[in-house]
């Protein structure tokens, strides 16, 4: 879909960058959901290792001191 094509009149040139826009404005919010997503997922995996890490200090905590 190319702008400025000869032939059209300034209201075609308008309808034409106001389908793009709405097209454009369409993809930058599929865009952000998905990054939203990730970041979410990210997240998530992040607190699940930390939970992992913290288990395990407390593990070899309490072997240590059985040990002991």
């Amino acid at each position: 879909m190319a702008t400025g094509s000869p032939g059209q009149t300034p209201a075609e040139l308008e309808a034409d960058i106001a389908r793009q826009r709405e097209a454009l404005a369409a993809t930058v919010t599929e865009l952000q959901e998905q990054v939203q997503v990730r970041a979410k997922n990210t997240a998530k995996q992040a607190a699940v290792v930390a939970g992992i890490a913290a288990a395990l200090v407390v593990v070899v905590i309490v072997v240590k001191r059985r040990r002991s």
